[in-house]
């Protein structure tokens, strides 16, 4: 009997940079956030003190090609110009894309020109207009949509989905039926072999299932909106904004932000497999108070931290 040993592995990494709301302190800092998603590390907000947050996490400037800004409030987007000329002083070469809402280059480049700065690696802006969730990034492993969510700006979060991959090769099997190299990109695309007896073998006999894709929605700055349901639904992992408890309910509706129960409500309607709760308002002394009203709505909330690292 063939015994198969499969092993557990790590498919998506989030850091969290930041994630406390309005300005920054000497022991928390505003948004941002690196997906590591198939070989990809993108950089999810990018607000004050973020390059120095990237420093201390010891993550590579290099590998950071795509940014993804949600909206134009400082706390997210301030930065963006400190660290697109620290990537300058660095003798950048890559391309460089930044994707968010219309402005941002306008913001950006007159920065740039009124202090006589100009990059040299290509530094490209994909403006976001539409109230409607549409494709913003899409490559051969990932495919990136935005959330349109209900801020006091024009505001997206952004869902981040793996493509299918390829089929793992059976190497026992692959051997029993004295399968040549050459055919093992077939069979992990999904092709049968045919041996040269003529014999078809099927590549159920010669392979096993791919990983299922995971997804990741961050969804941070927003009013409760369970019109976001339908397109994070099923999502294996959702970073919600929690930026007040219940006791502070009444400036929810004034502010365009939620508390964690509401993240929660969302998380439920949505069906996802896990919560991560953010952007806390910094009044509060303690953030265990947000997971413990969540989960009476949601079980599986943990809570974001700056430095915190999560891996699935």
């Amino acid at each position: 009997m063939l015994i198969i040993h499969y092993q557990l592995s790590i498919e998506m990494k989030l850091q969290i940079l930041g994630c406390y709301a309005a300005t920054p302190r000497t022991i928390t800092n505003p948004t941002s956030q690196v997906l590591d998603i198939k070989n990809h590390l993108f950089l999810i907000d990018c607000g004050e003190g973020t390059q120095v947050q990237l420093r201390k996490h010891k993550i590579k400037f290099s590998r950071i090609n795509h940014i993804f800004i949600s909206h134009l409030h400082g706390d997210h987007f301030y930065g963006l110009i400190g660290l697109i000329s620290t990537f300058m002083l660095l003798n950048r070469e890559n391309d460089l894309h930044v994707y968010g809402p219309k402005g941002i280059k306008e913001i950006i480049l007159l920065q740039l020109r009124a202090s006589g700065s100009f990059t040299g690696y290509n530094l490209y802006f994909h403006e976001l207009e539409s109230k409607e969730s549409e494709v913003i990034f899409e490559d051969e492993t990932v495919i990136v949509k935005t959330i349109p969510l209900n801020h006091r700006v024009y505001t997206n979060g952004f869902l981040f989905q793996e493509k299918l991959g390829k089929r793992h090769l059976n190497i026992e099997a692959v051997a029993k039926y004295k399968i040549e190299k050459v055919y093992f990109d077939k069979i992990k695309s999904g092709g049968n072999v045919t041996l040269d007896s003529g014999e078809v073998i099927i590549n159920e006999l010669l392979s096993f299932p791919p990983d299922a894709p995971m997804s990741y929605a961050f969804c941070s700055d927003t009013l409760y909106d369970e019109s976001i349901v339908p397109i994070i639904k099923d999502v294996d992992v959702l970073y919600h904004e929690s930026t007040f408890l219940d006791s502070e309910m009444q400036y929810t509706e004034k502010t365009k932000h939620a508390t964690a129960k509401e993240a929660a409500q969302i998380a439920k309607l949505a069906n996802v497999k896990q919560l991560i709760l953010g952007h806390y308002s910094t009044r509060y002394a303690s953030i265990e108070p947000f997971k413990t009203e969540a989960q009476t709505i949601f079980e599986n909330v943990l809570l974001a931290d700056d430095g915190k690292e999560f891996e699935f």
